[in-house]
């Protein structure tokens, strides 16, 4: 499997899916359980939600799964993470995982992050 293989090319940040396999047709019980014990993941009390959701980002460039970056460097701002500090915390990914994975993965956080702003500036944030 390649590491885009997985990418869906209508996935948008905000949509309510998790996973782009489409579970919910082939196993609903097993995807709503999926999506339950995922949603656990948002009550941990530390770090804070930004730097929680910036991990986040940055795990889904270290898998190279654009929507993932989206949504995550989306709901990153949201919570009122900076430009700055979502693409910083891409560039700490390049020592490691190279610069190839930096510059394919800040066209897709530039995206998430610039609707995560105008979802905050017309309050339809959902996370914040």
């Amino acid at each position: 499997m390649s590491p885009r293989s997985h990418e869906r090319e209508d996935a948008q940040p905000g949509d309510d899916w998790l996973f782009p396999l489409e579970l919910h047709g082939v196993a609903p019980g097993l995807q709503d359980a999926q999506n339950s014990w995922l949603a656990q993941i948002d009550s941990l009390r530390a770090p804070d939600r930004k730097t929680h959701e910036l991990i986040r980002m940055v795990c889904t460039v270290i898998l190279r799964n654009a929507p993932g970056i989206q949504r995550h460097a989306m709901l990153a701002a949201e919570v009122g993470a900076t430009w700055e500090e979502v693409a910083g915390s891409i560039m700490l990914t390049e020592p490691a995982f190279g610069l190839l994975q930096v510059f394919e993965a800040l066209p897709a956080a530039r995206r998430g992050w610039e609707r995560g702003r105008a979802a905050v500036e017309d309050g339809t944030a959902a996370s914040g």
